[in-house]
């Protein structure tokens, strides 16, 4: 509430009960979102029934998801966004039931879910607002007892929200500083683009393109440059199709739940600059849609008696193509220590190797920065016993004994050295930094004399 009120407090107060009764270990810990995972699976299933009314097409979504590597990425992390997953299945499959059946339990439900959502994470009032605007443009924007239904569900679940909102108005100075990242950064549209086509290819098929940018010509690098493009046009023709072959209330859902929690994020974004729809876990739930759309695309294809074999097997070959991409990406996530979404610590591994390797290192390191010390300690955790580490600002740097065989400076918040520091040291200490020794994506210099 104090340092982190962006982040509503649901999964972190269950996180603590289950690490009391299990302990707290790191599989403990994160041994809860793994279920929160595997419990998106009946509810994406449930969602498909009450959306297509057809056990094939729930089928067939519940096996995209069970492999889909972006899911398991994020079913590894002691972090909210599986439970997002999670309650954003949950709140639009009571939407729907409570449609169906128009009974006061089942809109109850839907409050309930709904407030779950938001006290799980606030870009779920994007995802209300979605099913709002689906509600209305369903009883075609007349005042009817389904809007009226849904508008008091949901002024329920705000009510419930209520002393979070508090937290959120009484902290909004904090929440500017620690998400004043996402605007700060600008980058050229067209990057803003294939970053967006980049990410959208990580929900069906992860060999991680940042981590092989630099294996020029590897037959890796050359199948995540093409399959991008290809994996938007099968995206947009599922939308496509779902479109024109499927009833106005299903295709309205799923538009809904795409746009509405995706464009708020990218429009801003491409106007004014920033990285919120860059941030892959923020655009969970339109993800969620695209995978919908997909779903339907295949299950009618593969099992519809309506067109030739050829086709149905061309389809069939889609599927298996997308599961086994699937299942190649998690086998190869598994034996990884790190991966794109660390982006942090995203080249720990490589710094720690580099300095134990040496008798007797010593590693400056700044402990200023968006998140002091927070990279040094997930360094700490893998240096040898015997490396040293000397912690300075730029207004304040020791003497360093000539005891030690090398001597690294590690800037873990840019890909340069801090430039008054760097001078200091050259003058004061005559230390210069070796530019060139390592890739500078990995933020760790050698100083010599």
């Amino acid at each position: 509430a104090v340092e982190d009120p962006q982040h509503p407090p649901l999964y972190y107060v269950m996180t603590r009960f289950w690490v009391q009764w299990f302990g707290n270990s790191v599989a403990v810990t994160r041994s809860l979102t793994a279920l929160f995972s595997l419990l998106a699976l009946p509810c994406i299933y449930w969602l498909c029934l009450e959306l297509f009314n057809s056990s094939l097409v729930a089928w067939v979504a519940v096996a995209l998801l069970a492999v889909t590597p972006f899911h398991v990425l994020y079913a590894q992390e002691a972090r909210e966004y599986s439970l997002w997953t999670l309650t954003t299945l949950l709140s639009s499959a009571t939407l729907l039931r409570a449609m169906r059946l128009k009974t006061k339990l089942s809109w109850g439900m839907y409050a309930v879910t709904v407030a779950l959502g938001l006290y799980t994470f606030l870009f779920s009032g994007l995802v209300t607002i979605a099913h709002g605007v689906y509600v209305i443009a369903t009883e075609r924007f007349r005042l009817t007892k389904r809007v009226i239904a849904y508008l008091l569900a949901s002024l329920i679940a705000i009510l419930a929200f209520t002393p979070w909102i508090v937290v959120i108005l009484s902290q909004s100075a904090q929440i500017n500083k620690t998400t004043g990242w996402t605007g700060e950064v600008k980058i050229p549209r067209l990057l803003q683009i294939k970053e967006w086509i980049v990410n959208l290819s990580y929900f069906f098929v992860d060999f991680d393109y940042d981590l092989i940018r630099g294996a020029e010509g590897s037959w890796l690098k050359l199948l995540i440059k093409y399959s991008s493009p290809f994996i938007l046009i099968f995206v947009g023709y599922s939308i496509y199709f779902l479109c024109r072959k499927s009833p106005k209330q299903v295709w309205l859902f799923v538009l809904t739940l795409i746009g509405f929690t995706a464009l708020p994020l990218a429009i801003p974004d491409f106007i004014l600059g920033g990285i919120r729809s860059q941030t892959p876990r923020y655009l969970i739930p339109a993800y969620l849609g695209i995978q919908l759309a997909v779903s339907y695309l295949l299950a009618t294809q593969i099992f519809s008696t309506s067109v030739t074999i050829a086709i149905r097997k061309l389809w069939q070959l889609v599927m298996v193509t997308l599961l086994t991409a699937g299942v190649i990406s998690c086998a190869i996530i598994s034996q990884t220590q790190t991966w794109w979404y660390k982006e942090l610590n995203l080249y720990t591994p490589q710094v720690v190797g580099i300095i134990n390797q040496v008798p007797q290192p010593l590693v400056i390191t700044s402990c200023q920065g968006t998140w002091p010390l927070g990279d040094e300690l997930a360094l700490s955790h893998r240096l040898a016993p015997k490396v040293r580490l000397l912690l300075v600002n730029e207004s304040n740097v020791p003497q360093i004994p000539n005891t030690f065989s090398d001597v690294f400076f590690y800037n873990p918040y840019y890909n340069a050295p801090m430039p008054i520091l760097e001078s200091k040291l050259e003058k004061e200490q005559k230390y210069k930094i070796e530019e060139d020794v390592y890739p500078k994506k990995i933020q760790l210099w050698k100083l010599v004399k």
